[in-house]
């Protein structure tokens, strides 16, 4: 049974969905509360609203922290991939590697993962992560250090806030990307 609770961060409310297998989904803030609770629940995700368990607390406030602007690693926290393809799982392992005030590109993460032109494929695992934050898809930018494209409330200007956070301030300025597919 998966169960979901909402909280405030300095940035709006986030939600989060978990089961005891790990976390299934976290949604940043949308544009209000009812927003967010409607983006996180259109996942295709079934979860009832609970009380968070000690453990997700934690996790709950190592994401505020982090919107503090506290070096945070989530690296150990626990993710219910079950319903994410391999290939996304790859991808999704490899980024949560990357420590918090680094980017990488595309190109590098594909490289890293397996096929060096797969730097496509990455953009679309990118685009359908379920859990933004705990595995750092913002950290993630285009060659010559353009911001790419981010799926969340906002777009480029969330991406670059939340890269800010990290302390990190890149060269490039966003240029128009290729549109991605929706994820299903």
């Amino acid at each position: 049974m998966n169960h979901y609770a909402l909280f405030d961060t300095p940035i709006g409310t986030c939600g989060i969905v978990w089961n005891q297998n790990g976390i299934v989904a976290l949604q940043l803030p949308e544009k209000n509360l009812a927003e967010t609770e409607k983006k996180l629940l259109a996942k295709g995700i079934v979860a009832v609203k609970g009380e968070p368990p000690s453990w997700i607390k934690a996790v709950i406030q190592k994401i505020q922290a982090f919107f503090l602007g506290e070096s945070v690693d989530f690296s150990n926290t626990p993710l219910d991939l079950s319903n994410v393809p391999p290939f996304h799982q790859k991808v999704y392992q490899s980024l949560m590697k990357i420590p918090f005030g680094s980017i990488t590109t595309y190109g590098e993460l594909a490289k890293n993962i397996g096929p060096p032109n797969a730097a496509r494929a990455v953009g679309q695992a990118m685009a359908c992560n379920p859990f933004p934050l705990l595995v750092p898809c913002h950290r993630v930018v285009g060659a010559q250090e353009n911001l790419g494209g981010f799926s969340a409330y906002g777009k480029t200007k969330t991406k670059r806030r939340l890269l800010k956070i990290e302390g990190i301030k890149l060269k490039a300025k966003s240029k128009k990307r290729r549109k991605t597919t929706k994820c299903s």
